[in-house]
């Protein structure tokens, strides 16, 4: 993996809301690798590069929407392929506690995935899942799940997404290596195992 995207808004006010799970994600591993994420105008985003490695850490600064102006720029500048490339985000379908590893795919409506799949003409990048859940079991409505997205997780909520975070994070060294079979096998072997526990 040549660069890690963490999708969410800048600004105080979304800091902690669901939309901003793939910051807490690579603000994390940053914290984690002692690496220091600076602003960088021409990369429309915060970056840094991990120490004894040639990947980069991103946050755009571009807003959700627009999250493939900030990774197109920083793959075109230093000649990064699509499958070089980890978005890290939320995601509505999985409920919190939940990740998930997968290559390629849709949107699923996530608008800072399908931007960043019209930026760069290809939606065959790794993405790390990180579940939110849902307003409600029913569908919900396109302004319901904007205002469930733009708002904190319950704090039961909070627990488990950032338990999901720990659990990833502790797979980074495989990801780093490209190993990403294995990290697969391993992140979906203990959900499996979590939920066979459960009562």
């Amino acid at each position: 993996m040549k660069v890690i995207v963490g999708l969410g808004n800048p600004g105080r006010e979304y800091e902690r809301t669901r939309h901003n799970a793939g910051f807490w994600w690579v603000e994390r591993l940053a914290q984690d690798a002692r690496a220091s994420l600076r602003d960088e105008g021409k990369f429309h985003g915060r970056v840094a590069r991990l120490s004894g490695a040639e990947t980069w850490l991103l946050l755009p600064e571009t807003f959700m929407n627009n999250s493939g102006r900030a990774v197109a720029a920083l793959a075109t500048f230093y000649k990064i392929l699509p499958k070089e490339i980890l978005v890290v985000h939320d995601e509505l379908d999985l409920p919190p506690g939940t990740v998930k590893l997968k290559l390629g795919g849709g949107s699923s409506g996530h608008n800072g995935l399908k931007d960043i799949s019209e930026c760069l003409g290809s939606r065959d990048y790794w993405r790390l899942r990180i579940g939110v859940g849902h307003p409600r079991e029913t569908a919900a409505s396109e302004q319901e799940v904007v205002d469930y997205v733009l708002h904190p997780p319950r704090a039961e909520e909070q627990s488990a997404i950032d338990d999901a975070i720990a659990k990833s994070l502790a797979l980074w060294p495989l990801l780093s290596e490209g190993k990403t079979e294995a990290a697969m096998l391993k992140l979906h072997t203990k959900d499996k195992e979590k939920k066979s526990n459960e009562p």
